[in-house]
């Protein structure tokens, strides 16, 4: 797993170049690369699950009924989950000398930190600021990256 991380990082350093390396830390780049990895990972297990594994029926589990959208969802949490904090470990945040389980257990509080910042930012742009939900979910996603990032920084990942 080590000869992986260290691959993942090379290759991605490979991109480190200016213009970008002249106004973007290091950390902050691989951060953001392994963080849209997961993202597009998360996109395609999303798609599979929903089409192929589901085939877009809900999901019967005794007295309660899932739709398929967020079966899928629920599905693909564990996966992406799993990989944003191996990504982060191994590659953005390679120096912290915390135990992984400690690094894991302040990972899960920071996901769970960043689906609350998420809906704050919805709840404030959609119903306070009457902004339509696209772009208020894009703009929520820009203040949850940079309190994401954050977190993993000084909390979960902190050297």
């Amino acid at each position: 797993m080590r000869r992986l991380a260290e691959g993942i990082t090379r290759t991605i350093d490979l991109f480190y170049v200016r213009p970008v390396a002249a106004v973007v830390p290091r950390q902050v780049f691989r951060y953001a690369a392994c963080g849209g990895a997961n993202i597009v990972v998360g996109w395609v297990l999303y798609y599979l699950i929903y089409h192929l594994l589901l085939e877009q029926r809900p999901v019967d589990v005794g007295p309660l009924v899932v739709s398929a959208h967020v079966a899928a969802m629920l599905l693909c949490f564990p996966a992406t989950f799993l990989l944003g904090f191996w990504l982060n470990r191994r590659v953005a945040f390679s120096a912290s000398a915390l135990p992984s389980g400690v690094q894991l257990l302040r990972y899960g509080l920071s996901v769970a930190g960043s689906v609350g910042v998420n809906y704050v930012c919805l709840k404030a742009f959609v119903d306070g600021c009457g902004f339509w939900a696209t772009p208020s979910q894009m703009l929520a996603m820009g203040v949850t990256t940079v309190y994401s990032f954050l977190a993993a920084k000084y909390f979960t990942f902190r050297a």
